[in-house]
């Protein structure tokens, strides 16, 4: 996979999807700074790894669940490395059989397809659907990784304005915790 050395700063001029550039307008109308790594497209964490050297961040998984009835629906924010196991989200969100959410889905309320999805599309859940769902791990983390809407860009943001620009789109995240390795059974 082939990933930009450069870092850029600021909107880019070369033509985007409609979606890409709303992301970049309302990160400047809030006043929020961010470098952007041009690269191939990188759907998967594995894919990412080579994106982080270059953008000096951790892209972290944004996963897209919804119930079993498909009337709630979820975007968890956890660390690009750890294993995701629904037993222990389902738990700690009082919902049983969660699993992941349709490319329709994601088209209707994020405007993106899967492998794009993260949190800075929120900015198209006007009638705010989706509950975002962070991993505690996270807030660990000074700056983070996340696509514009599309795969083959990745912008480093502070955890902290990425926190201002979600509120800016009237979603308040709750917090897990989320356990590194599955415990064993006694």
């Amino acid at each position: 996979m082939y990933c930009n050395p450069t870092l850029f700063y600021g909107k880019p001029t070369e033509e985007r999807i409609p979606q890409e550039l709303a992301i970049y307008d309302a990160l400047e109308a809030l006043g929020i700074s961010y470098a952007r790594a041009d690269h191939h497209k990188a759907d998967t964490i594995e894919a990412c790894h080579m994106v982080e050297s270059v953008l000096g961040a951790k892209i972290f998984k944004n996963l897209f669940l919804c119930n079993r009835q498909q009337t709630q629906f979820y975007l968890l924010l956890m660390p690009g490395d750890k294993v995701f196991k629904t037993k222990f989200l389902s738990t700690q969100l009082g919902c049983s059989r969660l699993s992941f959410a349709g490319e329709e889905a994601m088209a209707a309320y994020l405007k993106t397809v899967p492998g794009s999805v993260s949190p800075l599309e929120l900015l198209f859940d006007k009638d705010h659907v989706i509950q975002l769902v962070i991993d505690q791990a996270l807030a660990q983390e000074e700056v983070v990784g996340c696509h514009p809407g599309i795969s083959t860009s990745t912008l480093r943001l502070s955890y902290a304005d990425l926190l201002t620009f979600v509120q800016h789109t009237g979603h308040t995240p709750i917090y897990v915790d989320l356990p590194e390795h599955e415990e064993p059974s006694v």
